[in-house]
């Protein structure tokens, strides 16, 4: 970086608003307001709000995915403020800048898993976007860049040939984060990326999601209703409400002391939440020792005592 030049951001906004126009009977409807923040490289952010804060449209503003053809008058628009997505202002941004942007940005999509494409393999599904582009693209390199994908999330190579309906859902969402970061992103958009997935395997999808990021120095941008999900990934956290940014930085910055009553209630529900998990640790840390304790019983003779 030239000295005196100001430092590009991975994502950077100004005092964004973004609004959808009116659509039939629907009015004219703000979805994110005044939205000022900045993603540093290499930095895992997350964003954590109820349905309807705003964190969707963010995501498809950002990643540019709301410029994709075919969305007509149902597509948002910035109408005040700015922002900037590795080095591309996204205010009217041209198609070909797009085309670059979106090479630079991974996006995994809110309910990924569940709508991927039902007729093509995992590996058509993987190399898609890079046919999208190329559809010349030399096949020998494709299909060694789409096992070197499917091996780098932790699916075995014998995946590539099925079909979505034989796998899992924490194997589908497995698949649609390698297409998200087959070009190699600088930046990754993850929607809600353990919604629809089973419980037992959030916890394996959020790790690997950290542990890609560890690998490959992207930056990333990660959104979630769960805030247990988000302390295990991110940096940092924004919180947004009704569209307004009203909350960022680390989780005990934003929760130790809230000054927005939305806040605040999220920082009761999450004392509460490790108040009992403390507890269900003690609790079983006594019955571990009762079990001890019942196992080393003896009868006042000296000999063991007999359990029913």
């Amino acid at each position: 970086m030239t000295r005196g030049t100001a430092p590009i951001f991975p994502v950077s906004t100004s005092d964004l608003t973004i609004e959808y126009p009116p659509h039939g009977v629907s009015p004219a409807h703000v979805a994110v307001h005044g939205l000022t923040l900045q993603i540093e490289r290499g930095e895992v952010l997350g964003l954590l709000g109820e349905s309807g804060s705003g964190k969707s449209t963010l995501a498809s503003v950002l990643s540019g995915a709301a410029y994709a053809p075919g969305l007509g008058s149902a597509r948002p628009i910035i109408t005040g403020g700015e922002a900037t997505v590795l080095g591309f202002r996204m205010r009217r941004i041209g198609r070909r800048k797009l085309a670059r942007l979106t090479f630079g940005v991974g996006l995994l999509e809110q309910n990924a898993a569940a709508t991927l494409p039902a007729t093509m393999t995992v590996a058509e599904i993987v190399a898609e976007p890079v046919l999208e582009r190329d559809r010349r693209y030399n096949r020998r390199a494709l299909d060694t860049l789409v096992a070197t994908m499917v091996d780098a999330v932790r699916l075995p190579l014998a995946v590539l040939p099925r079909y979505p309906y034989e796998l899992s859902n924490g194997q589908r969402q497995r698949v649609a984060l390698a297409r998200a970061l087959v070009f190699g992103p600088s930046l990754l958009i993850a929607d809600e990326p353990t919604a629809g997935v089973d419980v037992t395997v959030r916890d394996a999808v959020i790790d690997l999601i950290l542990e890609l990021q560890r690998e490959r120095s992207f930056s990333a941008l990660v959104i979630s209703s769960d805030l247990t999900v988000l302390r295990r990934v991110a940096n940092r956290v924004g919180v947004l409400y009704q569209g307004v940014l009203v909350g960022l930085g680390t989780i005990d910055e934003v929760f130790d002391d809230p000054w927005h009553p939305y806040v605040a209630g999220l920082a009761a529900a999450l004392t509460g939440l490790e108040s009992e998990s403390e507890s269900e640790s003690d609790d079983e840390t006594d019955d571990y020792e009762d079990d001890m304790f019942d196992d080393d019983d003896h009868d006042e003779s000296g000999n063991h005592a007999e359990h029913s």
